[in-house]
């Protein structure tokens, strides 16, 4: 039987966007890694198996079989990791949603979309050639504009204070719109969660 393909369960797969590292960790630029964190956590998944340049975990939720997977090369380069495991495990871009940040969201915002342009995301850049289409599932959350500050010492900075509430609880937001699109696919969790 294909890797991707399963009797019971159809494959979905979620990729959350950061950089590797334990000094990016906390980071405005690595919230898709913890949304993937978060996901896992919830669904008992060990995102720990070292693949496709990423590390990965596999596990069932929702009649599906979920593979959660955090590229661990740096954010410019996730294309590779995330275009390696879909043909490994034969998996069409409907069956993908890519989480990342958005420094042209409010802090706290999410926004899900079916297809799309990077937007300057170089992560989301990357993917997109590397699949050689826009037509997949993303989930933003905002960070908010640099201000004065550099764009890159910005998504590299760590949130303020009064940012951190607001992307916890973005974070959260998003885990569940992750679980809606699981279940209910990407028009209903638009709908719910925009």
């Amino acid at each position: 039987m294909a890797p991707g393909k399963d009797a019971k369960f159809e494959t979905k797969m979620v990729v959350g966007l950061g950089n590797p590292g334990s000094e990016y960790m906390g980071t405005r630029h690595n919230i898709g890694f913890r949304v993937i964190d978060s996901l896992g956590d919830l669904l008992r998944i060990s995102v720990r198996k070292k693949k496709f340049g990423g590390v990965f975990g596999l596990g069932k939720t929702a009649n599906k079989r979920l593979i959660l997977l955090k590229p661990w090369k740096f954010m410019n380069c996730s294309g590779e990791a995330v275009a390696a495991a879909m043909t490994f495990y034969k998996l069409g871009v409907d069956d993908l949603i890519v989480v990342t940040d958005d420094m042209a969201l409010a802090p706290g915002m999410i926004r899900i979309r079916a297809r799309g342009s990077s937007g300057g995301h170089k992560g989301l850049a990357d993917i997109i050639e590397k699949l050689g289409t826009v037509e997949f599932g993303r989930l933003r959350i905002g960070i908010g504009q640099s201000g004065e500050e550099e764009a890159v010492d910005f998504v590299l900075g760590e949130a303020s204070t009064a940012e951190k509430p607001l992307l916890d609880e973005a974070l959260l937001r998003a885990r569940e719109a992750v679980l809606c699109w699981l279940e209910c696919g990407i028009d209903v969790a638009m709908n719910k969660f925009n």
